[in-house]
């Protein structure tokens, strides 16, 4: 008999490997993330950060190791653990020709949220849009969609939060309410995971962080007095990862 409900507060990368033909993408991957924590994922273009998020997705597999979800693998839970995920990436996965709420209200029938309305609500104020609920969002700046998006992936109260650069193209007041709403989420208990290339808008926000390079993973040194700025420790890594 299995469980009808999955749940975890772990999630760990054991010696993850990913290859396309002879690239590398990913190679021996070892990480580990609990819920309440935000996991912030550092390196330029091509490092191998969204391939990690879409494995940790489980939208890749990995060429080698394994990904445990307190201490089961995917294909052991299934479309169960996937309903534990939420997911905002490049494209925000919204229908402009559909107002604010009807989105959230598609969205939350796909993952056949109970109280429907209550929880669109909950959404809306949370993106701080109810006043803008039935406008179409093909008329939102970019920020008001960002922040659509990101309730859009939380509708269904997901453990894990998997985002790929979350601030881009965000103004100074979306990235303050971006902020926020991944604190209170963090405070909730859910386990966030996000890929960045603004280290100012990371900095102080991220519990721990890794830099990737060539598909590798190194802990960066946790903050402290005389560590200096994650910007910093970013790139004392990269020294020391080419040392």
């Amino acid at each position: 008999m299995t469980d009808a409900v999955f749940d975890f507060r772990e999630v760990e990368v054991r010696d993850v490997s990913k290859h396309y033909g002879r690239r590398r993408a990913l190679a021996h991957v070892e990480l580990t993330g609990r819920a309440g924590e935000i996991l912030g994922l550092l390196g330029p273009n091509g490092a191998g950060k969204s391939t990690l998020l879409s494995v940790l997705a489980t939208l890749m597999r990995p060429s080698g190791g394994e990904v445990r979800y307190g201490g089961r693998l995917a294909q052991e839970v299934g479309d169960r653990l996937r309903g534990r995920i939420g997911v905002l990436g490049h494209d925000l996965y919204l229908y402009g020709d559909l107002t604010a709420r009807e989105n959230l209200e598609f969205f939350g029938r796909l993952h056949r949220v109970a109280n429907l309305k209550v929880r669109v609500d909950q959404a809306l104020d949370a993106a701080r849009l109810t006043d803008r609920a039935r406008e179409r969002v093909s008329g939102f700046s970019r920020g008001l969609r960002q922040r659509l998006a990101l309730e859009r992936s939380l509708i269904h109260d997901p453990r894990l939060v998997l985002l790929d650069e979350p601030f881009t193209g965000l103004d100074d007041a979306s990235t303050t309410a971006l902020a926020d709403r991944l604190r209170s989420l963090r405070d909730a208990g859910t386990l966030i995971v996000m890929a960045t290339h603004d280290f100012d808008s990371a900095d102080g926000l991220v519990d721990r962080a890794w830099c990737l390079q060539s598909g590798r993973a190194r802990l960066l040194e946790a903050a402290g007095p005389g560590l200096g700025s994650l910007r910093e420790r970013y790139r004392r890594a990269l020294v020391e990862a080419s040392a």
